[in-house]
């Protein structure tokens, strides 16, 4: 329990906030959204303690500390302001003409974003989610990266699902096969896009593969031992851009249980929180080690969320059943690897 003691009581400081600001019915939507965001995102805290565990002392406290604190607060309060700040062609906070405008008409005008958010929730929530297909596309392929580089090792020696993964192993001798897979699939989901839709996925889905190559290399770019998804500042950035992907859904989604944003704050957080306490505990307790296809099951959840997000610009697909897909990939790895280990089954 030592894990989730910091968890709880931000859970607890969380949900009294929650019913401050919208009573009852505030405590409740927090209390689901912090469910919503624990459920989903999961397969994060294995990825996570999958790059911690290769890192020095000092890196995994920053980012247990200063990354959870831009997880929270950046990635899900700045980070939506920031988009319908672009979008819109606003400030993302007040600045002087909203002063003059109040003191001048006696009444705060949405003349910045915090503001609209805060006064025209509607208008607010209805611009992020016309983002929609830019971020599902930037997320989807940034994850879909992420899934291939995992895969697509052809010195991998551990396989899961053995006939897919040793397959895909065996495709990783060809150089640069993740970023030509993932653009292969960015052009084949484009097309069956309308055009104006067609350019915005491919335009946000390239973005995502140009950042991806870009942090994954940061490392060896600004000197760091080893590479950016394993220690030093480059694996920083990595970690956080990992966790926007994860949060992207779980933004949007929010705005169909409420438009305030102070609650959807609060719900996400509580939920990022225990992420990071899963994170600590996979990574004290070797749980990776001991459980050898638990990494691979959440690899292989990150693949079905990124084939969720990329086709979401097409069909909907509801949140729950990536979540479920997610939650029993990693549940099945689970009980595959303690069989393994304990009953000694062949693997």
């Amino acid at each position: 329990m030592r894990f989730f003691s910091s968890s709880f009581m931000v859970t607890l400081l969380g949900l009294g906030l929650a019913a401050l600001i919208g009573g009852w019915g505030g405590l409740w939507i927090a209390f689901n959204l912090a469910l919503l965001e624990t459920s989903l995102s999961f397969d994060n805290a294995v990825v996570n303690a999958s790059v911690l565990r290769h890192w020095d002392e000092k890196w995994r406290r920053r980012f247990l500390l200063w990354g959870m604190l831009i997880a929270v607060f950046g990635m899900r309060v700045v980070f939506p302001l920031v988009i319908v700040a672009v979008i819109a062609g606003l400030w993302p906070l007040p600045g002087p003409v909203s002063l003059y405008d109040y003191f001048s008409s006696g009444h705060w005008p949405a003349s910045d974003v915090l503001s609209m958010a805060l006064l025209q929730p509607e208008r607010y929530a209805a611009i992020l989610t016309s983002a929609h297909i830019e971020v599902t596309a930037f997320g989807g392929a940034f994850l879909l990266l992420v899934f291939l580089n995992f895969f697509l090792d052809y010195e991998k020696d551990t396989h899961w699902f053995k006939p897919i993964e040793q397959l895909l192993a065996h495709l990783g001798k060809l150089e640069m096969a993740s970023v030509l897979v993932a653009l292969l699939v960015l052009l084949l989901l484009a097309s069956h896009l309308p055009v104006a839709e067609a350019l915005r996925f491919l335009q946000a889905g390239i973005w995502g593969v140009l950042v991806y190559v870009l942090v994954d290399g940061l490392g060896d770019l600004i000197g760091d031992a080893g590479a950016a998804a394993k220690t030093g500042i480059g694996g920083f950035i990595y970690l956080e851009i990992l966790d926007a992907s994860f949060s992207f859904d779980g933004v949007l989604g929010a705005f169909a249980l409420t438009k305030n944003i102070f609650l959807i704050a609060i719900g996400l957080g509580i939920g990022a929180m225990f992420v990071r306490s899963f994170t600590l505990m996979l990574v004290e307790k070797g749980t990776l080690t001991a459980f050898k296809y638990l990494e691979h099951g959440a690899f292989w959840a990150i693949g079905a969320l990124a084939a969720v997000m990329l086709l979401a610009a097409r069909w909907h697909i509801p949140e729950a059943v990536t979540g479920g897909v997610a939650a029993v990939l990693i549940v099945i790895a689970a009980i595959h690897s303690w069989l393994v280990r304990d009953k000694g089954i062949a693997q």
